[in-house]
């Protein structure tokens, strides 16, 4: 008579396929809370106890940890000698195991779970049946995930019994399964101790979204999310309509959050291609947006807009015109849903935790045949009054907070990054250039060329790197740049300082870099 092992944390579906299980005439063994929920529910089982002869001991820890039942799932069904051997020692073989693990993960995400909590979370027995059962996926029918019952129950229903492609399809989804578990448990107890730089690193994602094609539509692709993923985060926005998000979509949606997190006050933010192309602050979210639109109106179009307010009714008659592929905000207006239901292909992402920054983490590039892990650059509380003066010329203060704006901002532009910007807006922006002046004569050439009405009295300059050379700063004094902030630190500096100096300029040095390539 063929046996199914059952022992689930998740008692989801349970009843109604073990008996199901019953119906085709399989014996059932089972444990604890599992054999308790099939009793009473009229399903035949037995306890494993009875099976093994050895009672459950050290609080549930060791049950199923025994020869008669990993015998039972280890055995091959084609070696003589192995049925051999469970004749001799009385073991019966299992031919379905159905195992669920403790819930390491929930506990994990719990506020306040403690570690020793934790540490009772981590199962023992169920993975390494799960493991045993895997292996022998010839003979053995392993199922981890409620999702799976029905493929079962049709293959049972129809053929009398399991297919090896299935059983090599649900063995596969086990290792998977207890390889995020262990991976889990590992980066866990890896921070407990604190190591920073394991001798061996695991990671571990869920799929959220099959994509249609990568960056280009001849690539394959599919978007992963952490288990655990921060609540200020692009896998936790909910879609409230427009086409599905691609590959290209996610990493500028991800950069948009990004930068639109170094930023208080009503915020408004375009991204084109991972590079902010236009930004702006003000008293209201609309008057934040239509600085953000007059910083660069004609690359907005098919970008990206990011707000850290509510989207009104106003803001939607703004937003309305302009081809966009996307508009992230905390919520929208319902008058703002109604008017821009209209554009059925734009994407709304709402993502109610503006208010948290981003936590520190780390951040992972593929490289052929390896992995470059660094911590990521998350925003900073930055106040232009603590930055030095590099020169003679001191501060007046009146551009701090343009010079806090551009130096915000220029951290998220590919580098080599200038950004131009007065106190309420960007100006202009030279990103991913080969050299550093070139960079400069972009961004400040969109500046003098911009059409809108914007102020232009008090203009300065960030850039994420230190000047190589005084031609960057010779330019940026013949056009009219008021203030000047980098981080300082080249073997020219004093060559761009005698620049700022003789223009009388105050260059401030931040003392820290911000590449992004």
């Amino acid at each position: 008579m063929p046996r199914a092992l059952i022992s689930v944390s998740d008692k989801t579906g349970i009843v109604d396929f073990a008996r199901f299980l019953a119906d085709q005439g399989i014996d059932i063994i089972s444990t604890g809370g599992t054999l308790n929920a099939l009793t009473e529910a009229g399903v035949p089982a037995t306890a494993v106890e009875e099976v093994t002869g050895f009672p459950e001991i050290l609080d549930g820890r060791v049950k199923t940890l025994h020869p008669k039942i990993h015998g039972g799932l280890l055995a091959r069904r084609d070696q003589a000698s192995h049925l051999q051997a469970l004749a001799d020692h009385g073991i019966e073989a299992i031919d379905y195991v159905v195992v669920n693990l403790y819930p390491f993960k929930a506990t994990l995400a719990q506020a306040h779970a403690s570690h020793a909590d934790l540490i009772e979370n981590i199962d023992i027995g169920g993975p390494s049946m799960l493991r045993s059962a895997a292996k022998n996926y010839q003979s053995v029918t392993v199922i981890t995930d409620p999702a799976d019952y029905d493929l079962v129950r049709d293959e049972l229903a129809a053929e009398g019994a399991t297919s090896l492609d299935l059983r090599a399809h649900l063995a596969a989804k086990v290792f998977r399964q207890t390889a995020q578990y262990d991976a889990l448990i590992a980066q866990y107890l890896t921070d407990y101790v604190g190591e920073s730089e394991p001798e061996k690193l695991t990671l571990t994602y869920d799929l959220k979204q099959e994509l249609r094609y990568g960056e280009n539509s001849h690539q394959a692709a599919a978007f992963y999310q952490e288990p655990l993923a921060p609540a200020y985060s692009l896998v936790q926005a909910q879609q409230l309509q427009g086409k599905e998000l691609s590959y290209n979509n996610i990493k500028d949606a991800d950069a948009a959050l990004r930068m639109i997190a170094e930023f208080q006050v009503p915020a408004a933010i375009a991204v084109k291609h991972m590079n902010p192309c236009g930004m702006g602050l003000g008293e209201t979210i609309e008057l934040a947006f239509q600085r953000c639109y007059e910083a660069d109106s004609q690359s907005i179009y098919g970008g990206i807009v990011a707000v850290n307010r509510p989207v009104t009714q106003e803001l939607a008659e703004a937003l309305k015109p302009i081809f966009l592929e996307i508009v992230i905000a905390p919520a929208f207006e319902p008058e703002a849903l109604e008017l821009l239901a209209a554009k059925k292909n734009l994407r709304l992402l709402a993502l109610d935790h503006f208010d948290q920054s981003p936590a520190p983490a780390k951040e992972y590039v593929s490289v052929m045949g390896g992995l470059l892990v660094q911590d990521q650059d998350i925003p900073q509380t930055v106040h232009a009054a603590d930055w030095p003066a590099m020169g003679q010329v001191l501060p007046d203060h009146k551009q701090d907070q343009a010079l806090e704006l551009a130096w915000k901002l220029v951290k998220h532009v590919k580098s080599n990054a200038i950004v131009v910007a007065n106190s309420v807006q960007s100006l202009g922006i030279g990103a991913g250039q080969m050299n550093r002046v070139g960079a400069c004569e972009l961004a400040i050439q969109e500046a003098l060329t911009n059409p809108h009405d914007v102020d232009r009295s008090d203009v300065v300059l960030a850039s994420d790197a230190y000047l190589p050379m005084a031609d960057t700063a010779e330019y940026a004094v013949t056009h009219g740049i008021k203030a000047i902030v980098q981080p300082g630190g080249s073997i020219h500096d004093d060559d761009s300082i005698a620049v700022t100096d003789a223009a009388q300029i105050p260059m401030l040095k931040t003392g820290r870099r911000h590449f992004r390539h």
